[in-house]
């Protein structure tokens, strides 16, 4: 995209004696980064000529050799021999914005804002603050904070690149340091979950590639998110850190509008990795161009507005988590859960009680996972996979707080078959299993989706009658109530 920049905005980007605006300094920044060209009219030359410090005059012209010069200097139709020269250099300008030399103009120049309405060009003049919104938008992403992984640039990683961690990328690509070098000078990011301090347990690396053709025949439409390198060392395995990493490039997709997400690999070395992503909504669509057939592609379509998909309610969450299904023909609950089992299986959830601090430090496995369990022994014998869980915190944000989709219920009477069914899912420690498996015992295994964009407090789900009292065990509500709870959640 290319940008014609009007003399208002050349002379304080070249003046070294007027203070830089952020927005500017950000704009120039975000345009050179991602390639946009910028540009200026040979006009803004005679603007500058104007100037009565002849030292400040020749500086700025002789920094004006950083940018492109429009080539061509057509007559402007709009000017002749009464038009004032400050507007007859404003209207060759605009001008050669309407002829499509640049795709917009930017200037803080009110005059030529209104010019540009009477000319039908007022999409296409931008002022500082909007060309940076416009550049943040089209290129910035917003990162995801999630415990027990950080987002790093990969340059900070090369210390730690001859470690053990990546012999077996090395094995199975030998130029794989090289590889990770040309990346991290590309300005890469990636997310690591740290076995101990300085000690890599996994890593994802990731990169925003859209309209990418991602096998010899098939190219995603639109925008993309590509996790590459995905490994969870030996140290780490069995702490649900893969499913950490999915969590982390769902939500990243989800806050940047993101609509695929795909990743390729070796299907044989790799075999859980990708009986993981199939399990989550993705698919085999081909191999990787220049892998010899060696490396499949998988793809997860992520669309930004859920689709419309008559399928099962459980099976349209697998298929585009973390949208899910709740029509009326989808039942909802409230779920109670004491705070110190919401906070291991929400770690990342902010409410009012300042825990924080204390729970990014914890290495808290269960809520790693998007794989979730619950125990309990309420007397509800009718949840069905894909039904709506709401989970309100007790005691302290005594609120609606989570959302879980239910991916199975079934009642079992000991502790080992908890334990089976359940594995590292659980709040629960071997003990209090066994203390609950006295009596017949509910295990409900659902997929955490999201916490609510507000919490919703005993106070507001009283007086707007989605509860009748404080939910002392499983509460299930009617579609119409639901719908309260997606009105009062904005």
């Amino acid at each position: 995209m290319r940008f014609l920049l009007d003399t208002n905005v050349l002379i304080p980007l070249e003046d070294s004696a007027l203070p830089l605006r952020s927005n500017l300094a950000n704009f120039v920044r975000l345009a050179h980064a991602h390639g946009h060209s910028l540009v200026y009219h040979p006009a803004s030359e005679e603007d500058i000529a104007e100037d009565k410090n002849l030292v400040r005059r020749d500086q700025t012209l002789q920094r004006l050799k950083q940018y492109s010069r429009l080539e061509l200097r057509p007559q402007c139709p709009w000017n002749d021999a009464s038009t004032r020269r400050n507007d007859a250099v404003d209207n060759e300008i605009l001008y050669a914005l309407s002829l499509h030399a640049a795709a917009a103009l930017v200037t803080e120049d009110r005059g030529i804002h209104d010019k540009a309405k009477a000319r039908g060009l007022v999409d296409r003049v931008y002022t500082i603050q909007t060309a940076e919104d416009l550049l943040l938008r089209l290129h910035e992403s917003v990162s995801v904070r999630l415990p027990n992984i950080d987002d790093v640039p990969l340059y900070s990683l090369t210390p730690v690149l001859d470690s053990p961690f990546f012999d077996s990328l090395r094995e199975g690509y030998s130029p794989f340091n090289q590889w990770f070098q040309n990346k991290a000078e590309e300005g890469r990011h990636a997310w690591v979950h740290w076995h101990q301090p300085g000690e890599l347990g996994g890593i994802c690396i990731y990169a925003r590639q859209d309209n990418e053709r991602i096998t010899n025949d098939f190219a995603i439409d639109g925008t993309g998110l590509k996790l590459a390198t995905f490994k969870v060392g030996e140290t780490s395995r069995g702490r649900k850190v893969g499913e950490l990493f999915l969590k982390a490039a769902f939500q990243y997709a989800s806050t940047n509008r993101i609509q695929n997400i795909f990743i390729h690999g070796d299907e044989d070395r790799h075999y859980f990795l990708f009986e993981l992503l199939v399990d989550f909504g993705f698919e085999r669509v081909g191999f990787h161009p220049g892998s010899d057939g060696r490396d499949a592609v998988y793809l997860k379509k992520h669309p930004i507005v859920a689709p419309d998909d008559a399928r099962p309610p459980f099976e349209y969450l697998r298929a585009y988590f973390p949208h899910f299904r709740s029509d009326a023909s989808v039942e909802k609950y409230v779920v109670p859960i004491q705070p110190q089992y919401h906070e291991i299986l929400f770690p990342d959830f902010r409410g009012t009680v300042n825990t924080q601090e204390r729970l990014f430090e914890q290495d808290n496995q269960a809520g790693n996972a998007i794989k979730m369990a619950y125990l309990c022994r309420a007397q509800t014998k009718s949840i069905k996979p894909g039904d709506l869980l709401f989970f309100y915190r007790s005691e302290d944000e005594r609120a609606l707080t989570s959302i879980g989709v239910v991916e199975s219920y079934e009642t079992l009477l000991d502790a080992e078959s908890i334990v089976a069914r359940v594995k590292r899912r659980t709040v629960y420690t071997l003990g209090e299993i066994e203390d609950m498996a006295t009596k017949p015992t509910k295990v409900i295994l659902f997929r955490f989706v999201r916490h609510l964009p507000r919490t919703l407090s005993l106070e507001t789900l009283l007086s707007n009658q989605v509860l009748n009292g404080k939910p002392q065990s499983i509460t299930k509500i009617t579609h119409e109530r639901f719908e309260t709870i997606n009105s009062l959640c904005g």
